[in-house]
């Protein structure tokens, strides 16, 4: 009786031993009967029970990295590129992943061609200007969309594709070069042209404002210059009405004045009015 209770315990232990199972918070499982999967997938972290005779195999519940070799890429204008993208992904369906893929390198050897596929699909939609701008991201976010469909047969989650580099091969990088060099010559040139043709049209503007600023200036001056006149005459007027002499002899003075200068030779005669002035006679 003992032997037969000790058995069963022994029986009992071994059974709960072969039958217990846990899940750490980075794995996910699914159990086996005789090779073919049975029930749900185990995703929840803790203990777990399971019958004896059953397996168990546990998957990566966390990101794992998609990382390849540089491969050849032909854009929109031609030019061939050398590549070198990566990925991140996860196992989103155990169950599905394990009967499609069955392990991890199962998994890579779907995701690489995919991705490879509509990486080189949208990348030959695309000049080279727009591979290697900010566009790329909006190019990339198309290839992960696509392939993230393709994939979720596989039971696949791929959460993001990028491109770590996108090198020219040594045959076309220093064409496109050249063609870099010269597209921003041409737009150097014109943007030197529409300068010039704006600097014409700031000069023209000033001239003709300036000529309109003369003309009025010249305008202001004439009919300030004439009030003046107007106003000598009425005083030279008022002085000769007051005495005839006086006014006869200041206006002679004038016009000596602005006729003789440092280079003018006078000869006189011993009556002229004049010599008799710069002798003090009167």
């Amino acid at each position: 009786m003992k032997s037969t209770s000790v058995i069963v315990l022994i029986a009992a232990v071994l059974g709960i031993y072969l039958s217990a199972y846990t899940i750490d918070e980075k794995e996910q499982a699914i159990v086996l009967e005789f090779g073919r999967p049975v029930g749900e997938a185990v995703t929840d972290a803790g203990l777990h029970f399971k019958l004896p005779w059953r397996q168990l195999v546990k998957l990566e519940k966390r990101i794992l990295e998609y990382d390849v070799e540089p491969k050849a890429i032909l854009s929109l204008d031609k030019k061939r590129l050398e590549v070198d993208n990566y990925g991140r992904w996860r196992i989103s369906d155990p169950l599905t992943f394990y009967k499609a893929v069955r392990t991890i390198n199962g998994g890579l050897s779907r995701i690489d061609p995919i991705v490879y596929s509509e990486l080189r699909v949208e990348l030959g939609k695309h000049n080279l200007t727009e591979i290697v701008d900010k566009r790329r991201d909006k190019i990339m976010e198309i290839v992960t969309l696509k392939a993230r469909e393709k994939l979720e047969e596989y039971g696949i989650d791929i959460i993001d594709v990028r491109i770590k580099r996108a090198d020219l091969s040594q045959e076309n990088e220093r064409a496109v070069f050249d063609r870099m060099i010269a597209e921003r010559e041409r737009q150097a040139k014109q943007y030197r042209s529409e300068g010039e043709e704006e600097a014409l049209k700031i000069r023209a503007e000033t001239d003709k404002e300036k000529t309109i600023i003369l003309a009025e200036a010249y305008r202001q001056s004439q009919e300030i210059r004439g009030e003046g006149d107007a106003k000598a005459v009425e005083i030279y007027a008022d002085a000769f009405k007051s005495d005839p002499g006086f006014y006869e002899f200041t206006r002679t003075l004038e016009t000596y004045q602005k006729v003789i200068d440092g280079k003018t030779t006078l000869i006189l005669s011993t009556d002229s009015q004049l010599l008799n002035l710069m002798k003090g006679n009167k």
